[in-house]
């Protein structure tokens, strides 16, 4: 099973840059999207239907044309979740679930601080009210895979730029140490001490040592340069760590600022 990660940055643009194309010859089982930055109504030509996979989105309410999240799946769900209580983050079109018998998978758009104090805050504040929904997912005896943009990277391996960047969004200790505390030891960590039976970062298990990226700034030259951020992820469920086969963060063609991010599965 190969399941997909993408943030789009904007799901038309990336149509338009040629993302379904590509896409049509990824063999791919499950498409997770996020940022797709348009309502549902925008997104009802073939354009952005690829023909064999069932499609559904939750996009933004409180501001039109931002945020938005949507799950393709060959495969019909048993039940699409788009709303885990809080209004604000779910409102802003930041989680959909689609459940297939007892495997659970996810697109996750974790709020960014970069934009100021006030965004960092609710930044925090999510975080926060997230941590024992993710508890009760890994207590909840289903297959997770949280796929998505996390605004967080992990340690130095995951962020070209480490030492001055500490005091930025995404890389503030905070955040991290908030991140691996989740995750179940496999050496990524900051220093963080790791969480007992947590999740597993899927990249991080098959690379222990990698220092791929799946971002980079528009500015400057970083991406030629791969001056980049791994926030991208996918986080899954103990169960699931003997069923990962292989990844692949497919940097060209470039479709967004960020990279698809692909995971195979032995399911």
């Amino acid at each position: 099973m190969r399941i997909i990660s993408f943030n789009a940055n904007g799901i038309r643009s990336a149509a338009s840059k040629g993302f379904f194309d590509w896409f049509a010859g990824q063999d791919a089982d499950v498409l997770c999207v996020q940022e797709t930055k348009a309502q549902k109504h925008q997104l009802a030509g073939e354009a952005f239907r690829p023909p064999g996979y069932q499609v559904r989105f939750r996009d933004a309410t409180t501001r039109k044309g931002y945020s938005g999240v949507a799950i393709y799946s060959r495969r019909e769900p048993d039940e699409v979740r788009t709303a885990l209580g809080r209004d604000t983050f779910d409102e802003e079109g930041r989680y959909i679930e689609a459940r297939f018998g007892d495997l659970s998978v996810v697109s996750f758009y974790i709020p960014s601080g970069s934009s100021g104090d006030l965004r960092q805050g609710y930044k925090f504040e999510v975080m926060e009210w997230l941590k024992p929904q993710l508890d009760q997912w890994l207590a909840s005896g289903r297959h997770y895979v949280l796929c998505g943009d996390w605004n967080i990277v992990r340690s130095e391996l995951d962020i070209r730029n480490w030492k001055s960047n500490q005091k930025n969004s995404g890389c503030l200790p905070p955040e991290r140490g908030w991140l691996n505390g989740l995750i179940g030891e496999d050496g990524g960590s900051d220093g963080t001490a790791a969480c007992a039976g947590g999740w597993v970062d899927a990249y991080r298990a098959l690379h222990p040592a990698g220092r791929d990226y799946t971002w980079w700034s528009n500015r400057g030259a970083a991406r030629a340069k791969n001056v980049g951020w791994r926030i991208d992820y996918q986080l899954v469920t103990p169960s699931l760590r003997d069923k990962l086969r292989g990844c692949a963060i497919h940097r060209e063609p470039r479709f967004s600022d960020h990279a698809p991010f692909a995971v195979d599965y032995a399911l």
